[in-house]
């Protein structure tokens, strides 16, 4: 079990010093927050590029995957408290990973607004899961959709614990499986096209490639090669 992180002394005046200056990264938040309501709100969706591709219609509106859907949130949500209070440099990373998404893709949100019709006209029948999408729909418009940052958010913090040597191989299998349900569930509930899906994954390479340098890579593969020389 990681150790707590030492907070002991914490002030906002103290943000700038080397010990408390990875807090400051949990800014990029409220940046994307104020971008997300102005290109909501400030981009006509006739103005918008509507994104199609022959997959979308391949796969069908399903409104079960409203489940993985919105395990999304708590998933962003838990896995950065977690690492800011047990591992500065994992939210470091994961943060860096999640600033990076957002610049790219509200950069394209505003150069090249686009936006979804794929959302059913009317649900084919009434339950809760098509109650939660009901909401999501009436608070979330379909503009503003390629990249889909749903999916980049998701991968970056999977990337993150994969690299983490002290978490338990059935974890990291577990937590693949849900960020590919994650990922998936954005078709299946029609709230991005596949191509914002496939967008995703060049945007999350670059990611990955400035939050943790030119050996990207790497910290996996150092893992196993230190377990090796361990076991000998």
């Amino acid at each position: 079990m990681k150790k707590p992180v030492d907070y002991s002394g914490f002030s906002l005046k103290r943000l700038g010093e080397p010990r408390f200056r990875h807090i400051l990264l949990a800014l990029g938040w409220v940046w994307y927050f104020l971008m997300y309501f102005l290109t909501e709100n400030l981009i006509p969706a006739e103005n918008c590029t509507v994104v199609h591709i022959f997959l979308d219609d391949l796969i069908p509106f399903c409104e079960y995957f409203a489940v993985f859907y919105v395990a999304w949130f708590p998933l962003i949500f838990f896995s950065l408290l977690f690492a800011l209070l047990y591992d500065v440099d994992k939210f470091t990373h994961m943060q860096k990973f999640i600033i990076v998404t957002q610049v790219v893709a509200i950069a394209c949100y505003i150069l090249w607004p686009s936006r979804q019709d794929l959302r059913p006209e009317q649900f084919p029948r009434e339950n809760v899961f098509t109650w939660i999408l009901g909401l999501i729909y009436s608070v979330d418009t379909p503009t503003g959709v390629c990249p889909s940052l749903h999916v980049a958010y998701a991968l970056g913090i999977l990337s993150a614990d994969l690299k983490d040597r002290e978490m338990g191989r059935v974890w990291k299998v577990l937590l693949t499986l849900l960020v590919v349900m994650i990922s998936l569930s954005v078709c299946f509930v029609k709230q991005h096209s596949a191509l914002d899906v496939l967008a995703a994954l060049p945007l999350c390479l670059l990611a990955e490639i400035v939050s943790y340098g030119r050996d990207w890579w790497l910290p996996r593969l150092r893992g196993k090669k230190e377990a090796a020389h361990g076991e000998k």
